[in-house]
């Protein structure tokens, strides 16, 4: 173990985080940690690195174990350094034995024939050549340019970065420490996406054990081996990523609530018959033997849903005509960059655009230039009929500071009732009394959602959305995402969270040359497109030439995909190896039905009250489901590897 949690309660104030908690993180664990909004993720780590005492229970931690810990406190910090510097500070050691090997050279030079500082300048060499030191400025520049940072940055002072920027910094560093233990408080918060696809690249291989909270399912999918859920005061663990998780969760809640369910009645049936019997002679010791086993019984908790199962609806007043938006010869410059120059694109009734790339590209520019937000050169043509909405975090400024959250929404001029919006407010997790809070005593996330629920009741034909899934958490992103996906309406939006692209768009704009550059398609598809287009520039290197009349090409029309049609030549032995995957996938899928049967025996065994109350006899059976659903999700793992090398066969 490295560090954990020992039958830890904590509370904030009169408000219990964990109860009698158990946690241990052993090595090699990747874990992300999860619950709602204010269920205490963030305090839980801050418990974890000691900055709150638990009032009951032990932090452990291996007396060697060294931990990061990435949050959001840490934009306090400021240096004049450059960002260089500061990513270099994690090399601690070897800065240390850098000067100390300056030294020791100068007092070489004055005492050639000392032999104690030589011996201590050869020993100085010979740890920092152990600790790789000649290399890291090379490590510290891979870092910052994976994170973003162009060459020109890495000479600027930490001090010009915008806070998000500087963020960027500080996990560089902590990533440069390498230590035991990584915790990460929303990494990809301040993340573009190609940044955020490195992070994960590089945290797949790190050595040590990495904590992560996140609301980016996209991101704990591909990062975590284990989750740890924050769920009613209590720890509840799954090991297997997100995806896992929430499949595992339903089953688990099923369960719970049919033996719940089956408990009662058992209790009401006892009950029934002491009250019956309890008065007569002949049955009152045996009225009074079952009343000594129910008291002595395990009860079983009833499931409780923390949040409620409520929808986003969206509704338009009218409609708009086939093009909303046409953008002609659009140019914007800055002094020290060129966004767009002559770029041309239309957004047509229906469109759901995702504007992806960089940071830095232009993005939410063009997003402002859409809404006529920005100044620019050329010419954009407004639709017929469109009714406009646009969100941005800028909108917070005009949020009326003296009025309540429910007064606020009120003033949007919907014809909604107050049981509707304090409804729509609970999606943004603004619950019961909190609609009557002032818009003044709301942290900036608060603001912001209260922002994007103003936006969402407009009724609006056409939506603007700049990261509009920031301070949300995932279940309220999933709702979020599930009414813009049945909207009927037409969408542009700017977003780093792939989960919501992938839910939402079916366009997806690019920023490329100084053009707009459209693909007409899922995010999905466009992933499977860019991975085609990365493997055909691999295998066939373009000449210089060729390179110049693509670019040319791609600057005049927009991307559009077409099915990719190659011809078929099996060989025999092909054949003979498709044939044979094919079988075996026959028999997994036989395979896999056959447990997921006796799966459902074992359930329907945990459900009855013969087995449920019989603790040893229980927990044996509980054993053998988790064993099966091990078992099950091995043979679908193998069943997917088989498929996929079926896949790559077939297309031979």
């Amino acid at each position: 173990m490295l560090i954990g949690l020992q039958n830890v309660t904590f509370e904030f104030g009169a408000r219990v985080i964990v109860s009698d908690a158990t946690w241990h993180i052993q090595p090699g664990e990747r874990i992300g940690l999860i619950g709602y909004n204010g269920t205490g993720k963030s305090t839980l780590l801050k418990v974890l690195v000691g900055q709150y005492t638990p009032s009951k229970g032990t932090v452990e931690k291996g007396r060697d174990t060294t931990i990061g810990y990435l949050h959001q406190d840490l934009l306090s910090f400021d240096t004049s350094e450059t960002i260089t510097e500061v990513a270099l500070g994690a090399f601690e050691r070897i800065r240390e034995l850098e000067i100390d090997i300056e030294q020791l050279g100068k007092d070489l030079e004055a005492n050639p024939e000392d032999n104690d500082i030589l011996i201590k300048y050869t020993d100085a060499l010979h740890e920092i050549d152990i600790l790789d030191g000649y290399n890291i400025q090379h490590k510290a520049e891979e870092v910052l340019h994976g994170l973003g940072f162009t060459t020109k940055d890495l000479a600027r002072p930490y001090k010009e970065f915008s806070g998000g920027w500087r963020m960027r910094v500080l996990l560089a560093k902590m990533i440069l420490q390498q230590p035991d233990v990584l915790l990460l408080d929303e990494p990809t918060n301040h993340l573009d996406l190609p940044s955020i696809e490195w992070l994960e690249k590089y945290l797949l291989h790190y050595k040590g054990s990495v904590v992560i909270v996140s609301h980016d399912k996209f991101f704990l999918n591909k990062m975590v081996n284990k989750i740890v859920e924050v769920y009613q005061q209590q720890l509840n663990f799954y090991t297997g990523d997100y995806e896992y998780y929430e499949v595992e969760k339903v089953q688990r809640v099923e369960i719970q609530q049919r033996a719940f369910d089956n408990q009662q009645d058992y209790i009401r049936q006892q009950e029934k018959f002491i009250e019956r019997f309890k008065a007569k002679a002949s049955k009152a010791a045996a009225a009074q033997s079952i009343q000594k086993r129910l008291d002595r019984l395990d009860v079983i908790e009833d499931v409780q849903i923390e949040r409620p199962n409520i929808r986003i609806n969206f509704a338009v007043d009218k409609t708009p005509g086939k093009v909303l938006v046409d953008l002609k010869g659009i140019g914007k410059s800055y002094p020290a960059q060129t966004i767009l120059d002559n770029a041309f694109a239309e957004i047509e009734r229906g469109d759901k655009i995702a504007l992806i790339g960089a940071n830095g590209k232009g993005k939410s520019t063009l997003l402002r230039i859409v809404a006529g937000m920005e100044s620019y050169e050329g010419e954009r043509v407004w639709g017929h009929n469109v009714d406009e909405s646009f969100y941005a975090q800028h909108q917070l400024e005009s949020l009326n500071l003296n009025n309540t959250i429910l007064q606020e929404v009120q003033e949007c001029g919907t014809k909604k009732t107050d049981l509707e919006l304090r409804a729509l407010l609970g999606c943004f997790l603004f619950g019961g009394d909190e609609v009557d809070k002032r818009i003044k005593v709301l942290s900036g996330g608060e603001k912001a959602r209260v922002a994007l629920t103003k936006t969402i009741i407009s009724k609006a034909n056409f939506l603007m959305l700049d990261e509009p899934t920031n301070h949300l958490d995932m279940v309220t992103v999933e709702l979020l995402a599930d009414a813009l996906t049945k909207y009927d309406g037409s969408i542009i939006l700017v977003s780093h969270d792939r989960f919501f692209i992938s839910k939402t768009a079916n366009k997806i704009w690019e920023i490329e040359d100084e053009k707009i550059v459209e693909f007409k398609g899922s995010y999905h598809e466009w992933l499977e497109w860019k991975e085609r287009m990365a493997k055909h520039k691999a295998a066939n290197p373009e000449t210089p030439k060729a390179a110049k009349e693509e670019k040319r090409q791609v600057k005049q029309e927009p991307i559009i995909t077409t099915p990719e049609v190659k011809p078929v030549a099996i060989d025999k032995d092909l054949q003979k190896q498709i044939q044979k995957l094919q079988k075996a996938l026959a028999q997994l899928e036989q395979n896999i039905e056959t447990l997921n049967k006796e799966k459902t025996e074992i359930e329907i065994q945990m459900a009855d009250p013969a087995v449920y109350t019989d603790n040893t006899k229980f927990q044996t059976v509980e054993k053998s489901y988790h064993d099966k659903n091990a078992l099950i999700r091995s043979m679908n793992k193998e069943y997917e590897i088989a498929f996929s090398d079926l896949l790559i066969l077939e297309s031979k």
